[in-house]
């Protein structure tokens, strides 16, 4: 396992080659309890939690912070799967059962977000990995990662499957009365079978609604991001009007459409999960996703015209996210320790 050609770029810092951590800060642990089992947790001590987002990158947002990597939820479309090759682990069940934990991470990016070079921007969470996945249940970083923005009034969203997101409903509640808070939940379909065997390790589409219901009951407006749109599984129009209609049921505040992409790693894992449930598929998802990773544009623009109108059918309209506010400098020097595609997704 490679530990050490991690390299990052640290906000502010001059461009070096710097490891992410040194395999000597690496504890490997185990839990013999039924939600842990066969799953191994790598924790490590993070040298940098706030990530730039590259340059080509079509996501909407510069920076991320990513306290996971690898995803007990083990969807099997999960494009984040190829960065489980870059440790040499396996991205297929490796990054389903292999967890690297960064258990410094609310300290380092309390730390990181106090510097002079930090300039306050927006910074996206589970955007690579699910930071409300089952580990976060035992370690409970995010706690901290929340207070941490709370108390300098970061602008910040994030992007879950997990309900694990409503235990820390109180610390939403109080960075969103400070900053820019923005929450998104991600359900692509509420076709039950087809949840079981594409997202075994995730809350039950109706579990996550019912995230979305509590958050906008407590004044967090929350949207929808319909995620993935399956080709040929999950498009059928009766499919995307009973996904929509739940959604609007939920009190969303939005639902933006997302096709199925399938990049490079991802895209083996889910081809051999396709050849063993659907494999009359095959060759249609060959073809339709014979250009790359995308499925073709036109493709895309029907689904979201038929997501749309659908979604003004049942009234849901555009979010209006509020402007952050500025803390105090005395406010900001909060103490260290917490206790305890081309269709693109919008986060806020």
């Amino acid at each position: 396992m490679r530990w050490e050609n991690l390299t990052v770029d640290p906000a502010g810092d001059p461009a070096r080659d710097a490891a992410l951590f040194g395999a000597d800060a690496v504890t490997t642990r185990t839990f013999d309890t039924p939600e842990f089992r066969g799953i191994t947790f790598h924790e490590i001590r993070a040298r940098s939690i706030v990530n730039r987002v590259p340059g080509a990158s079509r996501m909407p947002f510069e920076w991320t912070v990513n306290p996971y990597r690898g995803c007990t939820h083990a969807c099997v479309y999960c494009f984040a799967r190829k960065t489980h090759s870059y440790l040499d682990l396996d991205t297929g069940l490796g990054f389903d059962s292999q967890i690297v934990v960064k258990v410094n991470a609310p300290d380092l990016l309390r730390r990181q977000i106090a510097s002079r070079r930090w300039h306050g921007e927006h910074i996206a969470m589970g955007t690579n990995v699910d930071c409300y996945q089952r580990a976060e249940g035992r370690y409970r970083l995010m706690p901290g990662i929340i207070a941490a923005l709370r108390d300098h009034a970061n602008p910040f969203s994030i992007l879950t499957k997990g309900t694990l997101i409503l235990r820390d409903l109180d610390l939403l509640g109080q960075a969103s009365e400070v900053t820019d808070v923005g929450i998104s939940v991600s359900v692509g379909f509420t076709d039950t079978e087809l949840w079981r065997t594409v997202e075994p390790g995730t809350p039950a589409p109706e579990r996550r609604l019912d995230v979305v219901r509590t958050l906008t009951d407590h004044g967090i407006g929350c949207g929808v991001l319909m995620a993935p749109v399956i080709p040929f599984l999950g498009d059928h129009p009766a499919q995307l009007r009973a996904t929509v209609r739940a959604i609007a049921a939920s009190g969303a505040t939005s639902v933006t459409p997302l096709v199925l992409h399938l990049r490079p790693g991802a895209r083996e894992w889910f081809m051999a999960w396709l050849e063993r449930h659907h494999p009359h598929l095959v060759r249609r998802y060959e073809r339709l996703y014979a250009e790359g990773a995308y499925a073709p544009t036109w493709y895309q623009r029907r689904i979201t015209r038929q997501v749309h109108e659908l979604a003004r059918e049942y009234g849901i309209g555009p979010t209006r996210a509020r402007m952050p506010r500025r803390v105090a400098a005395a406010e900001a020097a909060a103490p260290e320790a917490v206790a305890s595609g081309p269709t693109q997704l919008t986060l806020l």
